[in-house]
């Protein structure tokens, strides 16, 4: 069973993705923000972290940033609405641009974000590949 990390500052959001991982046969863990869910990471090693981007404490580009650093890095997806005056293309452009493998803009259906979840996992980054 693959372990996936969803990190999301908006429990909602956070709370739809964990079902749709869970009901889809997925081990889901979830954190509100980047600095727990950086603490799960480390202490989990999930195939795959799915993460928003504008967040408190750690936003999402820290959090794409730190798991490509780890000994085990995972592929990360990253999900937008946008925020802060920024719109989603903007922030999931960033996001690739620092290493995330794919990308959903906010809001999303079930099919779209299945798609990207196993998308991510295909073709993601892994060090022990």
């Amino acid at each position: 069973m693959k372990t996936v990390l969803v990190i999301d500052h908006d429990a909602s959001v956070r709370s739809l993705m964990y079902r749709i991982l869970e009901e889809e046969g997925f081990h889901a863990v979830g954190a509100p923000n980047g600095v727990i869910g950086m603490q799960l990471y480390r202490e989990l090693e999930p195939d795959l972290v799915v993460t928003g981007i504008i967040m408190p404490e750690k936003d999402g580009i820290e959090v794409i940033i730190e798991v490509l650093e780890q000994k085990h890095s995972a592929p990360v997806m990253a999900v937008s609405g946008g925020s802060r005056g920024l719109d989603a293309a903007f922030n999931l452009d960033f996001a690739q641009r620092f290493g995330a493998v794919t990308v959903l803009p906010k809001p999303f259906s079930r099919r779209e974000f299945l798609n990207e979840v196993n998308k991510s996992l295909e073709t993601g980054r892994n060090s022990s590949e």
